[in-house]
């Protein structure tokens, strides 16, 4: 049986957002339908409501009667959003912890112990971001949450650069900070927990204010 208009739209949708979170469609990179078609193997429609479902999730730029690219940010702009990560996510990790439990805090642990033993830039991004999701996985499905996954998505790519630039020391201030919050998330430290994950987004921010370079071109 053949796909239906809504899953061949929802198929579409995931390929695109993966090839954009995956740096193989790049920040600014006009986004032609044919193209897009020809490479996915699908008809212009579901390409056309792809784009357009996208661009609602902040991951495409759509200009009426213009085209499409892929959405891009300004070095001010990145800066703010994790200063709106400093304040959302910490939120989000205290909804919940309260709902951890043994499973899922060995669960987090393991998935450290992963991000730690990378060296790889595309599949730490992956588990770092895996790591992460797993602390906030007993939070109710929310605005706070939504809000969070598409931060997260509309700065992946700056991400990936800045963790390109990191050397042994930058990779072991991850570890050590991934490490005290899992140890504040096994004692049930709410504000503990919070405290350290809002100081490791505003390490990496503060890092970003100084690293205009990444926005070039």
């Amino acid at each position: 049986m053949g796909e239906t208009k809504e899953t061949s739209t929802g198929r579409v949708v995931e390929q695109l957002r993966a090839l954009i979170l995956d740096g193989e469609l790049l920040p600014g990179e006009r986004l032609r339908q044919e193209e897009l078609a020809d490479r996915l193997g699908a008809s212009r429609v579901p390409i056309r409501e792809a784009l357009r479902v996208l661009a609602g999730q902040g991951l495409v730029r759509l200009v009426a009667n213009t085209g499409a690219w892929v959405s891009s940010l300004t070095h001010d702009e990145c800066v703010d959003l994790y200063r709106v990560r400093e304040r959302l996510e910490p939120l989000l990790l205290e909804q919940s912890l309260p709902g951890l439990g043994r499973d899922e805090l060995q669960e987090i642990d393991a998935a450290r112990r992963a991000v730690d033993e990378c060296r790889d830039v595309r599949e730490f991004i992956a588990l770092d971001r895996h790591f992460h999701s797993l602390t906030y996985q007993a939070a109710p499905d929310g605005y706070i949450k939504h809000e969070v996954g598409q931060l997260w998505d509309v700065t992946q790519y700056y991400r990936r650069r800045f963790t390109e630039m990191q050397d042994d020391r930058g990779r072991a201030l991850i570890a050590s900070e991934h490490g005290l919050l899992v140890d504040a998330l096994m004692r049930g430290d709410s504000v503990a927990a919070a405290a350290v994950l809002e100081m490791h987004i505003r390490r990496t921010r503060l890092a970003l204010q100084h690293a205009v370079h990444l926005f070039d071109g």
